[in-house]
């Protein structure tokens, strides 16, 4: 299982594997400094028409070593980037343990099946899914505007809109990768509902899938300047026998802007991974 799940996770983070983020020699005017000039990242969350402001470049906080341990290379090695990843990253079943998550009958057989079949991928460079761009070991920005609320992520140069405008979620939604995102605040929280994926991106790098009908709801909160919280809930009644819900932290990455990065440059790695 150690190695199929590594071997899953490269297939589909797709990760740039180069540092982090950078625009040289950029400093935000607008961040609170420390006497010794970095950015504050404890000073209070700016705020913007009474809420919290989400904007900035965000980053997945990596889970301890010592729980990582079981998914990296031998010798302790991350394969995954440059930075640690975060377990509901590589499996969002975590905290129900392998082998035990809420599967329904026909869906714990199908996963089995997958899990053991040996083959190869049909590529390392598949398109972007969600909850997986916004836990993938690679950064982000949030574009809070007064109308929509913009994600665009590193990963493959991917954006996403959250409609605050008022409009309702669609009806009969062409089912689609990302889905269709309104967004609302619930006092200092900014909650995210999204419907309409199709039933092709997994939930995790282990290769969890959903149905069409998967619901997945964010609850986003900017503690302080440079500390974000986010409650992630997936609802898929026709997969998993219950809603489930993770819980992970981010940590602004202040001074930097995103790079453009796509994962089918220079891929060669497929061509030399076993498995038919």
């Amino acid at each position: 299982m150690r190695v199929y799940c590594l071997s899953i996770a490269l297939t589909i983070a797709g990760l740039p594997v180069g540092g982090h983020a950078q625009w040289l020699n950029y400093r935000d005017s607008t961040a609170p400094r420390t006497p010794d000039g970095k950015a504050n990242l404890s000073a209070p969350a700016p705020r913007i028409h009474g809420k919290p402001d989400l904007s900035g470049i965000w980053e997945v906080e990596g889970s301890p070593r010592k729980q990582l341990e079981p998914f990296l290379l031998p010798g302790g090695i991350n394969g995954l980037g440059e930075d640690d990843p975060n377990l509901y990253f590589i499996n969002f079943f975590y905290d129900f343990g392998f082998g035990k998550e809420p599967f329904r009958p026909e869906a714990a057989a199908l996963f089995q099946k997958q899990m053991g079949s040996g083959a190869k991928p049909a590529t390392l460079c598949p398109p972007p899914s969600l909850p997986v761009s916004d836990i993938l070991p690679a950064p982000f920005k949030i574009i809070q505007l007064p109308r929509t609320t913009l994600f665009l992520y590193e990963g493959d140069t991917t954006f996403r809109q959250i409609f605050t405008d008022g409009r309702k979620l669609p009806e009969d939604p062409q089912p689609s990768w990302l889905g269709y995102s309104v967004g609302k605040w619930e006092g200092d929280w900014f909650v995210i509902e999204t419907v309409g994926f199709n039933d092709k991106g997994p939930l995790d790098a282990m290769g969890h899938f959903h149905s069409e009908a998967m619901r997945l709801t964010e609850r986003i909160r900017r503690r302080d300047f440079g500390h974000m919280e986010m409650e992630l809930t997936v609802d898929d009644p026709k997969t998993y026998t219950q809603p489930v819900t993770d819980h992970v932290n981010f940590r602004l990455l202040p001074d930097t802007e995103l790079m453009e990065s796509f994962c089918s440059e220079g891929e060669q790695d497929l061509a030399h991974m076993r498995g038919q």
